[in-house]
């Protein structure tokens, strides 16, 4: 790292004329050394406007989304060090050192700013802390982390985060992705706790809980899927020659009891399973082997360019 790292704070924004004024303020009082990028994002009233007149630099993405803003961000801008926090006022800016300093001194290259141990009584709308700790709990399983707030979008990361992590999600999954994709890379991820703000009068939440939830967990399934398939294959095997042996368990019976066979559908529908079994256990060990395999190839990539 050098000596004066250069920090840029990246703030996503879709209509948040209410709130950018401070969020830019604020980040700027606590790093005044930092660039401040504001990502207008289909907005429809004066957010970049406002965020231009108190010095942040102004980038517009046409693709709405959350997860092409994030695109955007990591192919535009050029820094040592990144910030980013939305911009509805909801993140701390008095966090901001603590949240930089793991990624300054070495110990992390991803920090997440966990929200779940103290925030407002309206920060979050009902069943959203359920879901994150439904996801929390499965990405804690899959990748064997151990972290506690999953969702997150106040985080700072170095460059490594930046030229290894892809982003192909286009909404709010993205902070999934981002957090799936930092473990599988082994990348070193540290949580400082910071307190969650509701959001100011006047500023209105862009999430759905049910829509965009249902969009994490599909994300999150494909990612186990694409990153774990030795994993998900091999429980799926197993669970077919359990039922191989459920279906079976007649027509065995029937011949070391008769020396025939009576329940001839159940026999096929055992002998379907157990070769269906052997099948997607067989595609498990192919797909780990060539995903090992394109890992490889990333790394050489990633340290060629560095």
């Amino acid at each position: 790292m050098n000596s004066k790292p250069r920090i840029a704070v990246l703030i996503p924004c879709h209509n948040e004329q209410a709130t950018i004024a401070r969020v830019v303020d604020d980040f700027r009082a606590q790093l005044p050394e930092a660039t401040i990028y504001v990502f207008d994002n289909c907005c429809t009233d004066e957010t970049g406007a406002v965020a231009a007149e108190h010095g942040a630099v102004v980038v517009r993405e046409p693709r709405k989304g959350k997860g092409f803003v994030i695109e955007r961000m990591l192919d535009t801008v050029d820094a040592d060090v990144y910030l980013m926090a939305d911009g509805d006022d909801t993140y701390p800016a008095d966090r901001a050192r603590a949240m930089l300093e793991p990624v300054l001194s070495g110990e992390a290259d991803m920090v997440v700013g966990a929200r779940l141990s103290e925030f407002a009584d309206r920060s979050f709308r009902p069943l959203h802390v359920l879901g994150n700790k439904l996801v929390r709990e499965l990405i804690n399983r899959i990748f064997h982390a151990n972290l506690t707030d999953i969702l997150s979008g106040y985080r700072a990361f170095n460059r490594r985060v930046v030229n290894r992590v892809p982003i192909v999600s286009g909404g709010f999954e993205v902070e999934t992705e981002l957090t799936i994709h930092t473990l599988y890379y082994r990348l070193r991820i540290v949580e400082v706790q910071v307190p969650y703000r509701a959001r100011p009068d006047g500023s209105v939440s862009k999430l759905h809980t049910f829509r965009d939830g249902a969009r994490v967990l599909w994300k999150l399934f494909n990612l186990f899927r694409a990153f774990k398939p030795l994993t998900f294959f091999g429980s799926a095997a197993i669970v077919l020659f359990a039922l191989g042996l459920l279906a079976g368990w007649n027509p065995v019976r029937d011949y070391f009891s008769t020396g025939q066979v009576a329940h001839y559908p159940s026999a096929i529908l055992a002998s379907g399973l157990m070769v269906l079994s052997g099948i997607v256990l067989i595609l498990g060990i192919l797909l780990h082997a060539i995903n090992w395999r394109f890992k490889e190839l990333h790394d050489v990539l990633v340290r060629g360019r560095q």
